[in-house]
């Protein structure tokens, strides 16, 4: 397979992908919108578009568009599906968007596939940690799955994840076969693209694969895009000499993936032969809490700022979740080569390179506080 389309391939995770796949001997396609929120008001002058421009052959196009989607899958080998709208808090009033693109060009992707002629014999689709919403904990041995947090419960400061008729649970690695119910609109929207492409993918000869990212991070992420994750908010904050405000009691955890090593997992998951029809979680296997953020970016990026854990707290919002890393590497032959913290000495040189950036973040905070959605 030498001919791939990367849908939404001028992104963070796309464009990165994008080069190596190159490098590799592909030949890259990339359908793309160039959205302003991701390539700011002048998207062909982005850096991110202008590193694939000399490298692919673009196509200015939406993924719901079925002429120019059909052009795109022309001639491919192999496609990885990345074209989506991202971001839990703004997926909660933009819900018709958010199921228009995610799921509805999901949709067209493969109703293309299944009623026009074409090569693809792989097809690989960016899922998310967001379906499993809660991750999975122990109460003894017994694997436990906890719901949405109740707006009393945060209201009091009762942050951990409760069960009925359960005493305290212990936080476990989620694996590919923890319980799916996710919490947000954007992982709802995630979850059903990766059961379309799994349930359609064999009916039509091609090897469906779901890659269920982690926290990606890393340099050539958005620092002007407020729905692109914490890291890349504090960061922003901290070299512009501004406050950070720490919902919760900061000590909610995610796992922190470096892009290198996603865009390893993605170029081995085209071709690995044990990966048609998985789903597979791509992280780094390690919980890391908010505060522990916050500390190591001030002190990788040398500067601090006044830093207020507020109790403040959006619903939907989970708790915890890491990433059981067993699957990836019995099918992919992947595991991470970053740690945190190495992983963070690459980002902030190169977010000290950018220096601080206009933001929407508090526009965004703004946002959800008009919509009920921040307390």
């Amino acid at each position: 397979m030498k001919n791939v389309l990367i849908t939404g391939g001028a992104g963070f995770i796309g464009s990165n992908l994008a080069k190596r796949l190159h490098a590799d001997g592909w030949h890259v396609t990339i359908l793309d919108t160039l959205s302003p929120q991701i390539h700011t008001a002048d998207p062909e002058n982005s850096a991110l578009f202008q590193s694939i421009k000399s490298i692919s052959k673009f196509i200015h196009g939406d993924v719901t568009d079925r002429p120019a989607l059909t052009a795109a899958l022309a001639g491919q080998d192999a496609v990885v599906h990345y074209a989506a709208e991202t971001g839990t808090g703004q997926s909660m009033y933009e819900i018709e968007r958010y199921n228009r693109v995610n799921v509805g060009g999901t949709a067209l992707l493969l109703d293309i596939m299944a009623n026009k002629p074409h090569q693809v014999r792989r097809l690989v689709v960016a899922s998310s940690r967001s379906i499993y919403g809660e991750g999975k904990y122990l109460y003894g041995n017994e694997a436990v799955y906890p719901g949405t947090r109740s707006d009393e419960d945060m209201q009091a400061g009762r942050f951990e994840p409760r069960m009925a008729g359960h005493g305290p649970l212990t936080l476990a690695a989620t694996d590919e076969e923890s319980r799916i119910h996710p919490s947000s609109v954007y992982g709802i929207t995630k979850q059903v693209q990766e059961q379309l492409v799994l349930a359609v993918c064999p009916t039509i000869g091609v090897e469906g694969v779901a890659l269920r990212y982690q926290n990606v991070y890393g340099p050539g992420q958005s620092l002007t895009n407020p729905y692109t994750g914490i890291l890349s908010i504090f960061s922003n904050l901290i070299m512009s000499g501004k406050p950070i405000n720490v919902f919760e009691d900061g000590l909610e955890s995610r796992d922190f993936v470096l892009i290198d090593d996603v865009v390893e997992a993605t170029a081995l998951a085209l071709t690995a032969p044990a990966a048609a029809g998985k789903a597979v979680n791509v992280g780094t296997g390690v919980p890391v809490d908010v505060l522990t953020v916050v500390q190591t970016l001030q002190r990788v990026l040398g500067r601090n700022v006044p830093v207020t854990v507020s109790g403040n707290y959006r619903l939907g919002d989970i708790r915890h979740n890491f990433a059981c890393m067993k699957r990836a590497a019995d099918v992919l032959g992947f595991v991470p080569r970053h740690d945190f913290e190495s992983g963070m000495a690459k980002f902030c040189a190169w977010a000290l390179e950018q220096g601080p950036q206009a933001s929407g973040y508090e526009r965004s905070i703004d946002e959800l506080r008009e919509k009920g959605l921040l307390k």
